[in-house]
């Protein structure tokens, strides 16, 4: 994003900040290439007519930004940082209904980082948030190091600046949640596995 971008979306971000809900509406243009970019990074594996594409996904955070409501965010990172967490819980909640409507069927993206599991890294989303939301219980730290990466799209650099701390303590975080969660996404695939074959 060149300088006189990136100084639009900080004067936004503040007026926001301020109570100002115009300055929202005023700032998604400015950043939809970039939200939309997230929401593709996703990549849904289920199928090409998949019902909720990127911009969908874009669409459903940003009325959940609204209905939100003005934020304390920082700067851009920030924003970002709470974009990714809003997608997140739009995934999860279209996952659920989509299981409850297929009786029990996955709702499954494709990772763009690479978790050590055989074959590609498509993973089912509700296994992936519960590996999430069981290591922020323990790990708040890297529960948000995974959450910006994951779903955010946020680099080693950028999630450095939201949760200040040094790029090499995001990277070991890193390292250590990819193989934790990539042991939980293995454990429950193939406790799925089992009790398919038992019935």
């Amino acid at each position: 994003m060149n300088a006189p971008r990136e100084q639009r979306v900080a004067e936004l971000l503040t007026r926001w900040r301020g109570g100002d809900e115009e300055a929202l509406s005023a700032l998604v243009p400015i950043v939809y290439h970039e939200l939309r970019a997230i929401a593709h990074g996703l990549r849904w594996a289920e199928r090409p007519n998949h019902t909720l594409q990127s911009t969908a996904l874009v669409h459903e955070a940003y009325l959940r930004l609204v209905r939100q409501g003005p934020l304390e965010v920082e700067n851009r990172a920030h924003f970002f940082a709470l974009a990714a967490r809003l997608m997140r819980q739009v995934l999860v909640d279209y996952a659920r209904g989509y299981r409850a409507l297929k009786r029990g069927a996955g709702c499954e993206i494709q990772l763009d980082y690479d978790l050590n599991i055989p074959g590609k890294a498509i993973v089912d989303v509700l296994p992936l948030d519960e590996a999430l939301t069981t290591l922020s219980k323990f790990d708040p730290q890297q529960g948000k190091i995974v959450e910006l990466r994951f779903f955010g799209g946020l680099t080693v650099e950028e999630t450095s600046r939201v949760l200040e701390i040094s790029p090499a303590t995001v990277k070991r975080d890193w390292r250590q949640a990819k193989a934790w969660i990539a042991r939980e996404l293995k454990r429950d695939k193939d406790a799925r596995r089992r009790s398919l074959e038992q019935n």
